[in-house]
């Protein structure tokens, strides 16, 4: 089983290695010292117990593993690259509105920063990706010659409007048709 296991790593980090020592050849290891990851490798079936699992439910883990955070590019790759991938899927959406969705490599990046901001990882790209374009998908039903929609940089970071490409001109989302 995966997830984010809030406090865990206080249990794992409390349970200290070889025991403890005072004085001054005692070996202080902060856990600020160390990142999150770091400290997960440590993790050891009494870790869980204490944390609140039930002893049944850790006997059916034969192993335990730890996964590191996804970084910018794992994400922007889970964004454009798998068969169903959420660019794809909202690209299929506005289709049929017989309207392409553009989305630069800029914009993909940004999104997979604000994942990471938000500490949700990949779970988090559906919520990030949707309230860029929601109020896109309302409108555009309602527009007349759009062609295209245009995702940058902008729209993510500054909450800026989508650029509007119309079948005779171009437009900004603000602009009238």
């Amino acid at each position: 089983c995966g997830g984010a296991f809030a406090g865990l790593d206080k249990i794992i980090s409390q349970r200290g290695k070889g025991g403890t020592s005072i004085g001054f050849g005692a070996k202080v290891a902060s856990v600020e010292d160390r990142r999150p990851g770091e400290v997960f490798r440590e993790v050891e079936p009494e870790d869980l117990l204490k944390y609140g699992l039930i002893p049944e439910f850790i006997g059916r883990l034969p192993v335990l593993a730890t996964l590191g955070d996804l970084d910018e590019a794992a994400l922007k790759q889970i964004l454009a690259e798998p068969k169903n991938a959420l660019v794809k899927q909202y690209q299929r959406l506005f289709e049929m509105e017989n309207v392409d969705l553009t989305i630069h490599e800029e914009a993909l990046g940004a999104i997979a920063r604000k994942a990471i901001e938000r500490k949700t990882g990949a779970r988090g790209l559906r919520s990030i990706m949707e309230g860029i374009l929601l109020d896109t998908m309302f409108d555009l039903p309602g527009l007349e010659g759009v062609e295209e929609v245009v995702i940058s940089k902008e729209v993510v970071e500054q909450n800026a409007r989508p650029l509007y490409i119309y079948a005779d001109r171009v437009g900004d989302a603000g602009a009238s048709a």
